[in-house]
Parts: C-alpha cells; sequence; structure tokens
C-alpha cells in the first residue's frame, strides 16, 4: 500500500498515526502542494491523505483511511465513540490555532514545499481561505492568549489518557499542529500526551520548526 500526504497537514497526521501505530509496511508519497492532477486522477478531486490499496484502487478522507487501515492488524483502537469533552475542546480551539499555526506551515520546511513555485501556490491557497497571513501572524499574542487559556483546560482532560483509542485521531493531531507555534504553554499533562502518541503512532512533532 502507499499512502499519499502532505506532511503539514493534520488530516494526513490520522492516516499516518494509525499506519505508524499499526506498523504496516505503507510506502509514504508526499504530493507536493500545487499539484492538482495527481489526487484528481485518483479520486477526483484535490485531497490528501489518499491511500493506495495494493488492488489499485484509491481511498480518500482520513477517518475512513484510519478505520480501514484499523481492520488490517488486529487489536481494533477505532470502535470507540469519541470523548464528548475532548471533541468539544477540539471544536472550540480550533480557529485560533490554526490562525496560529497556518502562516508557520507555509514558512515550514515540509516536502511537499520544497520547489519556490509549491511554496507560493500553498501560500496562495492558505491567503484566499485565511485573508493576510502577515496580519494574521501579527495577531500572534492575542492569539496565544486564547489557546494557551484553551491548553490549561486541557490538562484535566487527557490525564488519564493512555492506551490510543478514536478520541486520540481527533486530538492529536491539532496539537502536533500547535507544535510549530513557539510559545503554545503545553502543561505537564498535555505535554506527557503529545510525547506519548508522537511516540506510539511514530508521527514526528514539529517542536524544531516552533517560531
Amino acid at each position: 500500500m502507499k499512502l499519499h500526504i502532505y506532511e503539514h497537514c493534520p488530516f494526513c497526521v490520522r492516516a499516518l498515526m494509525i499506519v505508524g501505530l499499526k506498523k504496516l509496511p505503507v510506502e509514504i508519497s508526499v504530493i507536493m502542494e500545487g499539484d492538482a492532477e495527481t489526487p484528481t486522477r485518483m479520486v477526483g478531486r484535490k485531497v490528501v491523505p489518499i491511500l493506495e490499496k495494493d488492488d489499485g484502487t484509491y481511498m480518500p478522507e482520513s477517518m475512513d483511511i484510519v478505520r480501514y487501515v484499523d481492520g488490517l492488524a488486529p487489536p481494533r483502537v477505532t470502535d470507540a465513540p469519541v470523548d464528548e469533552a475532548i471533541k468539544q475542546w477540539c471544536e472550540s480551539v480550533s480557529t485560533p490555532l490554526f490562525n496560529l499555526a497556518i502562516p508557520r506551515f507555509t514558512e515550514g520546511d515540509f516536502a511537499e514545499l520544497a520547489t519556490t513555485e509549491a511554496r507560493r501556490a500553498y501560500t496562495a491557497r492558505e491567503e484566499r481561505a485565511f485573508g493576510d497571513l502577515a496580519a494574521l501572524r501579527a495577531q500572534t499574542p492575542a492569539l496565544l492568549a486564547q489557546v494557551n487559556a484553551q491548553l490549561n483546560a486541557l490538562e484535566p482532560l487527557v490525564a488519564g489518557r493512555r492506551a490510543i483509542d478514536t478520541t486520540d485521531f481527533i486530538l492529536f493531531p491539532l496539537l502536533r499542529s500547535l507544535t510549530i507555534v513557539k510559545g503554545a504553554a503545553f502543561g505537564p499533562q498535555v505535554s506527557a500526551y503529545i510525547e506519548r502518541v508522537s511516540t506510539q503512532t511514530q508521527v514526528a512533532l514539529l517542536s524544531a520548526q516552533a517560531k
């Protein structure tokens, strides 16, 4: 099998998590930003992640991929429903979190941005979605204040979490995105959670790129 991704993409992180957790021999292929032809040829639209199965068929949609790969090797980890309190936390923090992460993603060291043309295409795409990225970057202090307050509220919600389950495929990709933001105040419980899930799923954090 082959998994087609962007390295920065939180939805792709979901697929990478299950592949790493199950330790399956899946080839990772990065699609360049600005390349609409490749994913459109596979699934009819520009989207990632895409799982290319051994039979030559393609599967888009991150959680569909997670559940499919989960079924290939026991034990299953995605049968339980998502923790409602954590789901609500994710929904409440997503806007300020991505307002912080997106400008930094456009400057990041990712394989899909390895050419000037690809980085320019990605930046233009995000500016259409988020507006002036420099202006957004200037809002960092206010956005950090919001996100750090939310991170403090997350501490008790992750304190008892150990084994990977469905909830982690919703929560961890958001927190991994936030590791590219210098000044994100991860408390002891959240820090331990991020490191544990990163290790178990073999998905690297972005801390080395934090700015």
